[in-house]
């Protein structure tokens, strides 16, 4: 079975304002690292429109209405200091939705492997009822409702190595027994949060703090002892993978030293645990990552990985 690509154009559209990180040179950074010889055999796969039903899983309706009401003809409405939206937003946060659940759909019913969701914009900061950190909805908390509503799963895990901690998708797993969540972060670091003694409340929260300056070897010694072991325990159905690669050493937002090597290496150890609890089923979404040369070739790793190279 082939890795799956879901993308859409109008994820390249949302943009919110000249200067900030966030760019749609991001997406385009990513995609044409995908455009070589070997990634050929890539299924890629227009991403669908999302439902407010599927978002409403996570994000109360007020606040999902709010977004779209905002969303302006012309120009940018800020959300806060650092989050906001132009006309494109709606159809891209939509998009993201929609690539996020039918790539859950296509590897639950095992037509794809696994799926790799090259959409903007990023999600796991977005809280219940709050935007923040460049993020509308939470895209990985929604493919995780999406399993557990539409195809019936019981486990679903969360692994965040995005450089900043997740907390909007800490918070929506914090209290259900059959979500499980972990991730490395730089501490400290925005947003604050993920302290390593909040463990959730049926122990399915994993923190692991990295040091400014900490690379390779703390971030693999992170998942081979704590990580992955609480991973295996858990048994999920399914993996879905918050994909951040701005724990580069190359990215401007924070000071990790990562290499590109090490998102290769979590994504196969990811995977291999994958392989013996879930049938290897992994869905993967773009998080961060913003120094776009470091983007580009810690994307194409990754996907890379998922299909076996």
């Amino acid at each position: 079975m082939p890795t799956a690509l879901y993308t859409h154009p109008v994820c390249q559209e949302h943009e919110m304002g000249e200067w900030h990180p966030e760019t749609p040179a991001r997406l385009k950074a990513v995609l044409s690292a995908l455009e070589t010889e070997e990634f050929t055999f890539l299924h890629r796969i227009e991403a669908p429109l999302g439902t407010l039903r599927q978002i409403e899983r996570v994000h109360a309706p007020f606040y999902v209405e709010s977004i779209f009401e905002n969303v302006p003809n012309s120009g940018h409405v800020h959300l806060d200091s650092d989050t906001a939206l132009n006309p494109a937003t709606g159809d891209a946060a939509l998009r993201a939705i929609g690539a996020i659940c039918a790539a859950v759909d296509v590897v639950a019913n095992g037509e794809m492997r696994n799926a790799f969701c090259a959409v903007r914009p990023p999600g796991h900061h977005a809280e219940s009822s709050a935007a923040m950190g460049f993020c509308l909805f939470n895209n990985a908390a929604v493919a995780a409702e999406h399993a557990r509503h539409v195809h019936g799963m019981e486990r679903v895990a969360v692994i965040d190595f995005d450089v900043h901690h997740g907390n909007g998708t800490q918070n929506h797993v914090f209290r259900f027994r059959d979500l499980f969540y972990a991730s490395s972060h730089q501490w400290p670091c925005y947003p604050g949060t993920g302290m390593e003694h909040e463990t959730g409340v049926f122990n399915n929260i994993v923190n692991v703090h990295l040091r400014p300056g900490s690379g390779s070897e703390e971030f693999r010694r992170g998942y081979i002892e704590r990580i992955l072991p609480a991973l295996r325990n858990f048994c999920p159905e399914l993996v879905i993978i918050s994909a951040g690669f701005d724990a580069h050493y190359r990215d401007p937002l924070a000071q990790l030293r990562l290499e590109t090597e090490d998102f290769a290496w979590v994504t196969r150890e990811i995977l291999e645990v994958a392989e013996k609890t879930c049938r290897g089923r992994v869905v993967s979404t773009l998080e961060g990552g913003y120094d776009l040369q470091a983007l580009g070739v810690c994307a194409a790793a990754h996907v890379r990985a998922l299909m076996g190279h």
